[in-house]
C-alpha cells in the first residue's frame, strides 16, 4: 500500500469516532466487501438499520466514510464507501494535551482488542472450520533485537508483502477465497 493511501490522523475526534467498536467493525466491512448501503451493513453486522446510519453520518462527518452515489439506483439508496483504505496513528502525535493523548491510548488499546476478538473467533470456531482450513491458519512470535530504524525497515518489509497479496489480481481458477484477518505488532518488550 502507498503512503499515499495511508491516512495520517492527528485529530482526535477523528481517532475516537473510528476507536467505536461498532464503527470499527462497519470499517473492515467496507474494507472487505467494498461500498455498501446503510441495509446491507446492517444486515452483514446484525445491527438495526437506525443504529447503522447514525454510525455512518459519524465516521463521515470525520470524512472516514463517503457516499458513493454513482452506485445509487435511484435517489433514495445511499451507498457508503471508504475514503481511505488504511488508517495509521502514533500515539505520540496526541501528548501535547492529556485528553487527547487519554484518547490515543484508548484508541491502542481499542485496536488491540479488535485484533485480538477476531483472532479469539477463530479459536472458537467449529472442528469443521478448522477442518477446512487444515494448517494454513498461524500465529508466530520471535524476539529481536533491533534499532528503531531497524524496527521500522521491519515494518516495511512485512507491509510490503502484506499489500502485495492484498493487492494482487485475484486469480479466476473457481477456488473459494474467504476474508483473512492478519496482523502483526512489532514493540519494544522485555521478556
Amino acid at each position: 500500500m502507498s503512503d499515499a493511501e495511508v491516512r495520517q490522523v492527528t485529530d482526535s475526534k477523528v481517532l475516537a469516532a473510528v476507536s467505536h467498536p461498532l464503527r470499527r467493525r462497519l470499517m473492515d466491512v467496507l474494507k472487505v466487501d467494498g461500498p455498501s448501503t446503510v441495509s446491507m451493513l446492517a444486515e452483514r453486522t446484525g445491527q438495526a438499520v437506525a443504529n447503522i446510519s447514525h454510525h455512518m453520518k459519524v465516521l463521515g462527518a470525520c470524512d472516514l466514510v463517503a457516499e458513493a452515489p454513482e452506485l445509487a439506483r435511484d435517489r433514495r439508496e445511499r451507498w457508503w464507501r471508504l475514503v481511505s483504505p488504511s488508517l495509521r496513528w502514533a500515539t505520540a502525535d496526541f501528548g501535547d494535551d492529556p485528553a487527547t493523548q487519554a484518547v490515543a491510548n484508548a484508541a491502542a488499546s481499542l485496536n488491540l482488542d479488535r485484533h485480538m476478538s477476531l483472532v479469539r473467533a477463530w479459536f472458537a470456531a467449529s472442528e469443521a472450520e478448522h477442518q477446512a482450513w487444515g494448517e494454513s491458519a498461524f500465529s508466530t512470535d520471535r524476539w529481536l533485537r533491533l534499532t528503531p530504524d531497524e524496527l521500522a525497515q521491519v515494518e516495511q518489509e512485512i507491509n510490503g508483502v502484506l499489500t502485495r497479496w492484498a493487492t494482487r489480481d485475484v486469480p479466476d481458477d473457481g477456488q473459494p477465497r474467504e476474508p483473512v484477518f492478519l496482523f502483526a505488532h512489532g514493540v519494544p518488550a522485555q521478556p
